[in-house]
């Protein structure tokens, strides 16, 4: 009890924490920063893999199926995980033409970067609960949860170029899929409606993420 105590007090709102630089924030940078970097690699490195194991070598040959972070950190993405809990890595290239099943194929591809996520974050749940009780490795180990469930958060909202738009692609009619795929023409703008700060789906996108996020951390024990 005494440990999740001091995690809740670390645990401030980061419209607060990012304008000043307490002894908090620099902690927190010390232990996002890592835990960015090994997220977003195992987070790609599971598309990968996944869309190597289903027929398309592209990622491969393109040096993307490796645990190797220079290979897959977004550096934009990357400062956007640390200052608003949701970020990006670079994408991993595929041909879906490769794949005998096209778009379930692609969907599933899609799906293993955040479910590898997901797994992470209970492993890290165990590990929470098992090891001593020391603040810095609590701490740690909640930090690392909370950036590998926001990066699978994020990803699984269904807007271009995000995880969540392939998913729901394969799981759609094909006559419904093939106006679904024209979205991918307008993806960054819809991704900047989503980030820019005045944006009204801004809000609504940050409570998503916020309170999804708590529901995970609270059911694998960390609040």
């Amino acid at each position: 009890m005494i440990r999740r105590k001091m995690i809740l007090s670390k645990s401030i709102s980061f419209s607060k924490i990012c304008f000043m630089f307490t002894e908090d924030f620099i902690l927190w940078i010390a232990l996002a920063v890592p835990s960015i970097v090994v997220a977003s690699t195992i987070h790609e490195y599971f598309h990968a893999w996944c869309a190597f194991k289903l027929g398309d070598p592209t990622a491969k040959a393109s040096g993307r199926l490796t645990l190797n972070p220079l290979a897959h950190i977004d550096p934009i993405g990357a400062l956007m995980m640390v200052i608003f809990r949701f970020g990006w890595s670079k994408p991993i290239p595929i041909n879906e033409y490769n794949f005998e099943r096209r778009r379930q194929d692609t969907a599933l591809t899609a799906l293993a970067g955040p479910v590898s996520n997901l797994v992470v974050a209970i492993l890290t749940a165990i590990l929470y609960q098992i090891l001593p009780d020391w603040y810095l490795i609590s701490y740690f180990l909640f930090i690392f949860a909370t950036i590998n469930l926001s990066l699978a958060i994020f990803n699984m909202i269904p807007v271009p170029p995000l995880d969540g738009h392939k998913i729901v692609n394969g799981l759609l009619p094909k006559g419904l899929s093939y106006y679904w795929e024209k979205l991918e023409s307008y993806s960054w703008v819809l991704i900047l409606l989503f980030i820019l700060p005045f944006s009204p789906l801004s809000t609504f996108i940050s409570s998503f993420i916020g309170s999804t996020l708590d529901f995970f951390l609270t059911l694998l024990g960390f609040l």
